[in-house]
């Protein structure tokens, strides 16, 4: 199964980000998102970022110039019709998601893969929402996308094995590295890495030690290259909280408990470096 054309749904820090990857590896990408002001932000940010690599002699001017000209932008979910995969990057919201997964279900072309960058939500239910489930798959990538090289490669329930090769190959020409994970509540990456940051939250919550201290000891003792409490600020502490929640209700385990600190952090607005304010000011 070829890939010569994508769609990425969703134009926020993820969507944009694998906007950016797809188009400098040559391939044609439309990014939509029903916010016209949304969409405009996110190619204002790639081309800032390539704008940088070139700077930084990262990549030449005509191959910054050949990236921007193969993206494409929508506000409609009919721009994905030519598209022979479809990548959904909205908020860790199912119902959100099954809706978008219903609707290109029916506007795609019936060999379409149908790909979700969730960090935690069942690919085999949102495969069930569809008329063609083994064409659903999961395609996790990592914040800041550019730079990030792992994609978990998810498979669903029914996703049949030639769309999972299809999409690690596919990964491989952005210069990524897929790896092959099976459809359990946060796959691998997030089932290890929440639970971690839940515990830092609430290490600092008790008052065992200072948010700084704690990042010191996780970087300086374990070798991290980020704190817990500095990467929770980088991955957004609402999506933490989203993700500790699927944990928590799908496996049905209390050291998935979303710490009372954190619930109140993200109803307080202080989501991290998107809000300006976290467990760290980013004003400026």
């Amino acid at each position: 199964m070829d890939i010569t054309r994508v769609a990425v749904i969703g134009a926020g820090t993820m969507g944009a980000g694998i906007t950016q990857v797809i188009a400098v590896s040559g391939v044609p990408v439309t990014l939509i998102d029903r916010d016209s002001t949304i969409l405009d932000t996110a190619i204002g940010r790639i081309s800032a970022q390539l704008e940088r690599a070139v700077t930084r002699e990262r990549m030449t001017r005509d191959e910054a110039d050949v990236a921007l000209s193969v993206i494409d932008t929508d506000s409609a979910m009919e721009g994905v019709q030519d598209s022979n995969l479809v990548i959904e990057a909205v908020p860790e919201n199912f119902e959100l998601k099954s809706d978008i997964f219903r609707q290109l279900d029916n506007i795609c072309g019936s060999t379409t893969i149908l790909a979700s960058n969730t960090s935690s939500i069942s690919i085999t239910r949102l495969g069930s929402q569809t008329s063609r489930p083994e064409l659903v798959v999961g395609l996790h990538f990592f914040n800041p996308v550019p730079r990030m090289s792992l994609v978990e490669v998810v498979s669903g329930g029914r996703t049949g094995d030639v769309v999972v090769d299809t999409v690690s190959a596919f990964a491989r020409d952005l210069g990524k590295t897929p790896v092959v994970v099976q459809d359990f509540p946060g796959f691998v990456s997030n089932r290890i890495l929440i639970p971690m940051i839940n515990e830092a939250i609430f290490t600092f919550n008790e008052g065992v030690a200072g948010i700084e201290e704690i990042d010191a000891v996780m970087k300086m003792g374990m070798n991290h290259p980020m704190g817990p409490l500095e990467l929770a600020d980088l991955i957004g502490l609402d999506v933490c909280l989203d993700i500790l929640e699927v944990l928590h209700r799908e496996l049905g385990d209390q050291k998935y408990r979303p710490c009372p600190l954190l619930r109140q952090m993200v109803a307080a607005g202080k989501l991290g470096q998107k809000s300006g304010e976290g467990f760290y000011s980013y004003e400026d």
